[in-house]
């Protein structure tokens, strides 16, 4: 006859004692993988778990995946700190918890000052049977039509608001952070005569063209 399961406890909260840290349902921490080559694993701690005596604690996990471990790959537009929402639930240790991180929303993430090493952001959900993601579009910019890589400087054009890659438009990055003004081709004539009238009433103007990048830490 088959020994009946010890029954288990949800805990609040628990301290890993390697690294003195605690953690509580909803925390995103890193995770030690199988394989020491590997980075370590992003997930959301759902419960945590424990014997009658309080031992063999588990935390029972949602995994983010990484750009790499989709079934599409990772693609130009990702950036180095994002990671997916997958629907891969796991029940792993709590002793292979490694450190909290922070999984931001991606609106919230391109406002950081600076991106820490524990910094990641989050603009979809992975099915990771399918491959699918949710939501299956996001907004593109540049004439190269590809969705915001945070990771990347961008410029805007001061005529239509459009974000735009140095390189789209034949200009370095070092030649992009020197601009004080932009305009696109389209709306460059119209740019032109506007800046020109501005230029009539003011020999000086203190505007740069805006730029956006995060900065690490």
């Amino acid at each position: 006859m088959a020994k009946p399961k010890a029954p288990r406890r949800t805990l609040d909260s628990y301290t890993v004692k390697q690294i003195n840290k605690t953690f509580r349902a909803g925390d995103c921490v890193l995770m030690r993988p199988s394989d020491p080559s590997k980075p370590s694993y992003v997930a959301r701690i759902e419960r945590i778990e424990a014997d009658s005596r309080g031992a063999n604690v588990k935390v029972h996990v949602r995994w983010y995946y990484r750009p790499e471990e989709s079934i599409g790959g990772r693609r130009q537009f990702h950036g180095s700190k994002e990671v997916f929402l997958s629907d891969h639930f796991d029940v792993q240790s709590a002793d292979t918890i490694e450190a909290k991180c922070t999984v931001h929303s991606f609106k919230s993430y391109t406002k950081l000052d600076a991106v820490g090493n524990d910094d990641f952001f989050c603009r979809f959900e992975y099915n990771s049977s399918t491959g699918a993601f949710n939501p299956d579009r996001v907004a593109v910019y540049c004439k190269c039509e590809m969705p915001y890589n945070p990771d990347d400087l961008m410029v805007q054009c001061e005529g239509c608001s459009d974000w735009f890659h140095p390189a789209c438009i034949d200009m370095t990055v070092e030649e992009a952070k020197r601009l004080d003004h932009f305009f696109c081709e389209s709306c460059s004539a119209e740019g032109q005569k506007k800046l020109q009238n501005s230029h009539s009433t003011s020999r000086h103007s203190d505007t740069k063209v805006e730029t956006k990048r995060r900065r690490r830490s």
